[in-house]
């Protein structure tokens, strides 16, 4: 009786069964309604804690400034900064042999001292200056800025000198002098910043202004006394080679003619200030900030980038010295741009009989505050480069004691902070008797023992720089674990929630009866609150930030939520127990190969062409399978075979897409041609079982011609393609009336699909002809080409997972049978998941990303080409331009969200519960990239690696707003599939 009321339906059961079944739908819409909501709500949070684990500031204030003990050198320091100047072209010689900075190296040569000064990336302007004058790298946390400023007030060797006189760029200068009450600075107009021109004039202009200073000294009797006071900092900002790189890249003779006149205004300033002051007390730092790639950019780690001159001479500033005369360093650590100590100098520069002292860049900062024998800037983390400065033995000694309490203050200091605001405070204990070392120090300074007593030195601010990582890091590990955990158990929580509502457990568990679930359910609710509450009280008591709170409450919400479906967990572990060997093997290979194929879609972020071997391997795979399940003849093993291969071309191709007009028209054709064989196949391939569950419709279609008229708007698009493409190059504007027309094209062909027949393959068909004509107006090269890659790579995947369901459509008719009757839950006309269902949403993760990165770098829509709005706007309008720019990005999501919903029609499996599998497949590829999120490298590489996270965390949204915005077009499709099956079954 059983059996025959689940094949006549359910009309046989009584009306207080409806009614459950009723209540128990209701509750489970709710439920879904309220775990959409949560997701949203827990990776919008998860997503704001990479700003509290990576992007902190590492900058404390409240450290006194140390003095030092030495009598300074120097009154006076010249810093001059040529702005993107490269070491080798800077060392090396021109193609005639003559060195292109002439004075200086006689200076390295009879009187300075010289090296490569080290850069850390991001290799920026800002975070270079701040790097020499102020000694601390790129603040993190600048991010929120959007990497325009440091977010956070910090001290430099300009707020130690008694005054500043900068000139230069607008960019730079105003940075440390405008709140700075002792300088007087000027820069040029940002107008003068022209790429058009030769820049080398900036240059100059700084070298008139400083010139005009020292005139109107003469006359101004303040300013001569200020100027012949000490502490002073002369500050000349040269922005001429960066401009000359960006314009015309550091190999042209307009760059290389740059670096000659940089040397020249080094010498011009030197004579300036000897005649000036005739005193001999003058000190001089010529450097860069950055370098200069080839293609004329920065920001990287490239050598080219990162090494940058140094040169040092004047008052306090050793001679140069034979490289026979020197021992090489011990120095293990590397350079903060990865490079190794003692590194050769190329034979070419002319200077490997010199010795060669290479700093980090940060290093300049203690450097320049050791000459004017002022504090070290208090955030500096710098090392005193003692083989610039002539100093007796206890003057070097004095001097890196004052650099290291410097940095040990900023330790201290965090340290207090740390301490102050938590229960459980962990010191770094390397650092535990630091003030023993320090008494140690000074006893060896007193006996004359200098060598030992700076060796003591400079280990301690070793210990005290590892000591600032540690507590800039102190509370990773908590935060990490709790994020994890958060994640994890969000993970779990979704499949006990598909175990639950979409799988026949439950029914071979508890039958129909499911109260047993949620019995002493309050018990574990009660204890979360309380535990919720516990920790709430700890992170107030430490003052930790609000975002805290929100961490740890949700961690701990999940869980609970988790462990109060113990006895549903119980009775699955019992239920596992009872299986087979062949079941754990099939289940841990599920589990493997889904983790291997999520990986290789983390990896295919920073290589697309994985994608290419992915659909390749597939290529040969899927049909090899498919020759096993159904016959060659039937041309889908072949069609698959093709349609992989034939979309792996194009993560081959370059991201930037170049314009191919032709190529553009030629895929409208080509759509066109796809159309027509698949109306043919929807006609006359219903003969074979393996096209019947997508061809023929069940009703006849309204609109007879749609067809027709959909194919007619696919040309005309690819003729006003070529028409506006044409006029817009020729009259360079677009006709009102082209971009009229396309506008009606675009969005009338859209409207369409959801008027065509209901059978899968047709309405699927309707959907891809109808978005074509936007797509292609919106298409410059061989993405239009994609468009219909990704639709027959798509028709394939839905005609393998057919000829699966073909070949075990017993089983299949007899699952949805039980679905019926076990599961209250499951819709009538869908059946249960199973464990091989998973490939389902790992192929829709790999579409998903195919289409992500088919043609492009979706991470950023700056990487997508503008002029692909050009047919319907010209006037700049950024907001319209970007939602154009948008809406071609989101075609391809469309077309693998309808492909992915007719499957699941298909084969019969609940839609919401294949999506709760995605979601759960996209978080671990988000676990993975909360690991690989930057806060060091190239502006760029941070961008990148939060934009990776950011995509993957919004996933949850983004998924679901597709769904909702195709189900307009997908709701109605209607497959044979089950009465075909079910009459074969009985």
């Amino acid at each position: 009786m059983r059996g025959g009321n689940g094949i006549l339906g359910v009309s046989a059961k009584n009306s207080q069964e409806t009614s459950v079944i009723r209540t128990r739908k209701q509750w489970l819409k709710r439920k879904e309604k309220w775990l959409v909501v949560l997701g949203i709500i827990l990776h919008a949070v998860y997503m704001l804690s990479i700003f509290d684990i990576y992007f902190k500031t590492p900058i404390v204030h409240g450290m006194d400034p140390v003095t030092p003990r030495f009598t300074a050198p120097a009154k006076r320091l010249v810093l001059l900064i040529a702005d993107g100047l490269r070491a080798d072209k800077f060392f090396e010689p021109d193609s005639d042999g003559n060195y292109r900075a002439p004075y200086l190296r006689s200076v390295i040569k009879e009187r300075g001292r010289w090296g490569v000064s080290h850069a850390r990336p991001p290799t920026e302007s800002r975070p270079g200056h701040v790097a020499i004058i102020a000694g601390f790298y790129e603040d993190p946390s600048a991010v929120t800025k959007g990497w325009k400023a440091n977010p956070v007030e910090f001290d430099s060797v300009f707020n130690r000198s008694r005054h500043t006189f900068a000139f230069g760029s607008p960019d730079i200068v105003p940075i440390f002098c405008s709140a700075l009450p002792h300088s007087t600075w000027n820069s040029y107009p940002h107008e003068y910043e022209d790429f058009a021109t030769d820049a080398s004039f900036l240059d100059e202009w700084s070298l008139d202004q400083f010139q005009n200073l020292l005139n109107r000294s003469n006359e101004d009797a303040n300013l001569k006394q200020l100027l012949h006071q000490d502490n002073l900092v002369i500050f000349l900002h040269l922005l001429g080679c960066d401009s000359n790189g960006h314009a015309h890249r550091p190999y042209s003779s307009i760059y290389l003619n740059n670096v000659k006149v940089v040397d020249r205004i080094a010498e011009r300033v030197y004579d300036l200030i000897q005649s000036y002051f005739k005193d001999n007390l003058t000190a001089y730092v010529f450097t860069a900030d950055h370098g200069m790639s080839d293609k004329g950019s920065h920001g990287d780690g490239h050598p080219s980038n990162t090494d940058t001159p140094l040169v040092a001479w004047g008052a306090g500033v050793r001679y140069p010295v034979p490289v026979s005369h020197i021992h090489h360093s011990e120095n293990t650590v590397l350079f903060v741009d990865k490079h190794m100590h003692d590194m050769p100098t190329p034979p070419e520069w002319g200077l490997d009989g010199i010795e060669r002292v290479d700093v980090n860049q940060a290093d300049i900062a203690p450097l320049m505050s050791t000459l004017l024998g002022l504090p070290c800037p208090v955030n500096s983390v710098g090392n005193l480069p003692l083989g610039y400065v002539s100093f007796s033995e206890v003057e070097e000694v004095d001097a890196v004691l004052a650099n290291t309490r410097q940095i040990l203050n900023q330790f201290l200091r965090k340290s207090q902070l740390k301490e102050s605001s938590s229960l459980h405070f962990k010191p770094f204990k390397p650092l535990a008797n630091y003030s023993m070392v320090l008494d140690q120090i000074e006893y060896l300074i007193s006996v004359r023992d200098y060598e030992a007593a700076k060796n003591l030195s400079e280990n301690l601010r070793s210990l005290a720089l590892e000591g600032l990582h540690y507590f800039q890091t102190y509370d990773w590990l908590m935060l990490m674990t709790v994020i994890s955990l958060g994640y994890v158990g969000w993970m779990i929580y979704l499949i006990l929630h598909v175990l639950h509502s979409y799988t026949s457990l439950p029914g071979k568990i508890f039958g129909k009866d499911r109260v047993v679930l949620i019995k002493n359910a309050g018990k574990v609710y009660f204890a979360g609150c309380l535990l919720m509450g516990l920790v709430c009280i700890l992170l107030l008591v430490e003052h930790s930030p609000h975002l805290y709170h929100a961490y740890f409450a949700m961690t701990i919400f999940l869980w609970t939520q988790i462990f109060s479906e113990y006895q549903f967990i119980k009775a699955l572990w019992r239920d596992m127990h009872r299986r087979e060997v062949y079941y754990f093997i099939k289940l841990i290979a599920t589990c493997i190969v889904s983790v291997f194929v999520l990986e290789i879609l983390v990896k295919s972020f920073m290589e697309r062409k994985l994608y290419t071997w992915c659909f390749l391997f597939v290529g040969v795979t899927a049909p090899i399978y498919l020759f096993y399940l159904i016959p060659w003849r039937s041309g889908v093993p072949i069609f698959v075979w093709l349609a992989c291969w034939f979309l792996s071309v194009f993560t081959l191709m370059p991201a930037e897409i170049p314009d191919n007009t032709q190529l553009v028209v030629a895929s409208g054709f080509f759509i066109i041609v796809i159309g027509g064989v698949a109306r043919y196949l929807n006609k006359h391939a219903g003969d074979s079982r393996y096209w019947l569950s997508l061809t023929r419709d069940m009703k006849k279609p309204k609109f007879p011609m749609l067809f027709q008229l959909q194919i007619l708007l696919v040309g005309f698009s690819s003729l006003m393609v070529s028409l506006s493409t044409s006029h817009r190059t020729e009259k360079q504007e677009l006709l009102v009336l082209h971009q009229v027309i396309n506008w009606l094209i675009a969005g009338f062909s859209m409207v369409l699909p959801l008027f065509s027949a209901v059978g899968l393959l047709s309405r699927l068909t309707s959907i891809f002809l109808g978005f074509a004509p936007a797509f292609l107006l919106l298409s410059i090269g061989y993405e239009a080409v994609f468009y219909s890659a990704l639709a027959l790579a798509l028709l394939a995947w839905i005609l393998f997972e057919n000829a699966i369901l073909c070949t075990s459509k017993v089983n299949r008719s007899s699952t949805s049978i039980n679905a019926m009757e076990d599961n209250i839950i499951v819709a009538h006309e869908d059946r249960h998941l199973q464990l091989s269902d998973m490939r389902i949403p790992l192929a829709f993760m790999v579409f998903f990303n195919i289409a992500f990165f088919g043609t492009g770098n979706f991470a950023s829509i700056a990487s997508f080409e503008i002029s692909s709005v050009y047919r319907f706007i010209t006037i700049f309008s950024p907001f319209l331009m970007a939602a154009l720019l948008i809406f071609k990005l989101l075609i391809p999501f469309i077309l693998v969200i309808c492909a992915f919903s007719a499957i699941t029609k298909l084969i019969q499996v609940p839609l919401l519960g294949c999506y709760f599998l995605v979601i759960c497949c996209s978080d671990v590829m988000t676990i993975h990239f909360f690991y690989l999120v930057q806060n060091t490298g190239s502006w760029m590489e941070i961008g990148n690696s939060i934009s990776h996270f950011g995509i993957m965390s919004a996933q949850v949204v983004f998924v679901l707003l597709l769904f909702a915005l195709t189900n307009v077009y997908t709701k109605d499709i209607q497959s044979r599939s089950r009465k075909q099956f079910s009459r074969k079954a009985m």
